[in-house]
């Protein structure tokens, strides 16, 4: 875990029961800092020539176009520095590590997206060429219906797995143990995101993981790089974001869904969390299409 110790960990949107996100968005400028999740995550970017990309230990000027793949845990982002459109448009789709079942992944129809998968941890570039062939699928799934998209996912990734001229952006990889396979970690991941809107408190989770407040307090710091009231408000607001994207509720009533038991307290988290306000949230987001 010492290679994530200060590097943002992003509490993504996305939950285990979901198959993935698309996030659709028109952006003037990239400023979500270095970080890490164990979601794997691909990144289309057009109309972006002179951001700076960053994956694991690799930085690089974008082109026109860019496609990448990152793998989970792996850190990165894209910043400013030297682009002077301010209308880059942004494709990012999510998908937890689990998506393809690994007795499926070993199917010879599915073994090229596999290899591609296992490569993922350093964070695949592919060519322009390739991101100019897979263009008009990214432009179109956000307009397709769930099941329309998945299929073209499913399109994407074998276009992926077979394409040539890829190339691998970090030097190392981050293990996977260091989240998503540790026993206890996983129990409480799993009970916070399914108890989130009731009362959580420390001394339920750390009897859970049969530790003392103490411990359970090193633990999880260790582990998330937070206090555990953080790691719990950063996954709260993770689905109060994705409801202020689906759903047509106020935003107090997303406040009271999420846990929070004022308004006053929802907003102010929300602005730590995410630097703007939920209204302008819901505003900035608006091409977000969630995936059942």
């Amino acid at each position: 875990m010492s290679e994530l110790e200060n590097i943002l960990r992003e509490i993504t949107p996305l939950s285990p029961e979901d198959s993935f996100l698309v996030f659709d968005r028109i952006k003037a400028s990239f400023d979500f800092p270095y970080h890490y999740h164990p979601e794997i995550e691909i990144n289309f970017i057009y109309k972006g020539k002179g951001y700076r990309r960053m994956v694991g230990d690799h930085t690089g000027e974008i082109g026109n176009i860019e496609l990448v793949l990152v793998g989970p845990n792996l850190p990165h982002c894209w910043a400013n520095y030297r682009c002077k459109n301010r209308k880059t448009h942004e494709i990012t789709i999510q998908f937890n590590q689990d998506f393809f079942q690994q007795s499926l992944m070993e199917k010879n129809i599915l073994k090229p997206i596999n290899n591609l998968m296992k490569d993922s941890i350093r964070g695949i570039l592919f060519s322009s060429e390739t991101a100019e062939k897979l263009k008009d699928s990214f432009l179109n799934l956000s307009k397709m219906n769930s099941f329309e998209s998945f299929i073209e996912i499913m399109k994407i990734l074998n276009e992926l797995a077979i394409a040539e001229n890829k190339t691998l952006l970090s030097s190392y990889s981050i293990e996977l143990e260091t989240f998503a396979d540790n026993d206890k970690m996983k129990i409480i991941h799993d009970f916070v995101h399914k108890n989130f809107e009731n009362k959580i408190t420390l001394d339920k989770v750390a009897s859970m993981v049969n530790m003392s407040n103490v411990t359970f307090n090193r633990f999880i710091k260790k582990r998330t790089g937070k206090t555990f009231i953080n790691y719990l408000n950063e996954i709260r607001i993770s689905y109060a974001a994705r409801w202020l994207m689906e759903k047509n509720l106020t935003v107090f009533e997303i406040a009271f869904e999420a846990g929070f038991n004022n308004i006053a307290n929802f907003n102010k988290v929300f602005k730590s969390i995410k630097k703007t306000t939920p209204t302008e949230f819901k505003e900035q987001f608006k091409g977000v299409k969630k995936i059942e």
